[in-house]
């Protein structure tokens, strides 16, 4: 079962099916896509993703797979590969808490989310050596780019799972925190940001995705800053920000 809730500008989905692990088959895939479809309207501001129970996500429900029939290619291609690119393109900054165990398509919702927060003692990896089966849902890429390819090997030869606190260090996501404070800590940042300019964060967001998938070099970025600039030093939230500074006042951001 998928949750949406929106309040104050801020959308929460929640994967909540704790018994299984929050597990995804095919229907909760379709229904995770139909949150974030419901998601990008205007006045959300920022989305946060969560798991309910003691794991974030356990990766693909396998409970109901049947290996002799199993046609893999069509349920990555068609079914994951497509909501990650969604969740990737949502319209505003997003963010995830993670407890727990975090593997498979689970860690594939974290590479398409733009911010990840982990509990300290989250476990985050690649189990897929015990099944015969090859890390997907973009979880080469996540390795590889963040954590080189002698590391990311080991991981998935051997299914050791790293502690939320060692992805931290080994500049595998953001920020830990122990477990007990994660949400609150989550929902506080995630709170400020959807305080902020939104139309920086889409420019910013883009840049990001364009240096990371196209490996543009420092000058071309520093010349696609300059055209964002350009950009923003016409809207409002740019002289909102600008006058409150100014003003030594909190600035209040409408794009």
């Amino acid at each position: 079962m998928i949750d949406l809730t929106v309040t104050d500008g801020i959308a929460e989905i929640v994967l909540n099916s704790p018994r299984k692990l929050n597990s995804l088959n095919e229907e909760a895939l379709a229904q995770l896509s139909q949150a974030y479809d419901a998601a990008a309207v205007p006045g959300v501001r920022a989305l946060l993703l969560r798991g309910e129970g003691k794991a974030f996500c356990a990766g693909r429900d396998i409970s109901v797979v049947d290996p002799a029939n199993d046609d893999a290619y069509a349920f990555l291609g068609e079914r994951v590969t497509p909501l990650l690119q969604k969740m990737a393109a949502f319209p505003a900054p997003t963010f995830a808490a993670v407890q727990g165990a975090c593997l498979g398509v689970g860690l594939g919702l974290l590479v398409a989310t733009d911010v990840v927060y982990v509990a300290e003692d989250a476990k985050i990896g690649s189990p897929f050596a015990a099944l015969g089966a090859a890390l997907d849902s973009g979880g080469h890429w996540l390795f590889t780019e963040r954590l080189g390819t002698h590391r990311a090997l080991d991981l998935i030869y051997t299914g050791d799972l790293m502690t939320g606190a060692e992805a931290v260090t080994s500049g595998l996501f953001s920020r830990s925190f122990p477990a007990g404070q994660l949400l609150e800590h989550t929902r506080d940042i995630v709170a400020r940001v959807a305080a902020g300019s939104g139309g920086a964060y889409r420019i910013s967001k883009a840049l990001v995705a364009e240096i990371r998938d196209s490996r543009i070099g420092l000058w071309t970025a520093m010349e696609e800053e300059n055209k964002a600039q350009g950009i923003l030093s016409g809207t409002r939230d740019y002289t909102e920000g600008f006058s409150a500074f100014i003003e030594k006042r909190k600035p209040v951001f409408q794009d």
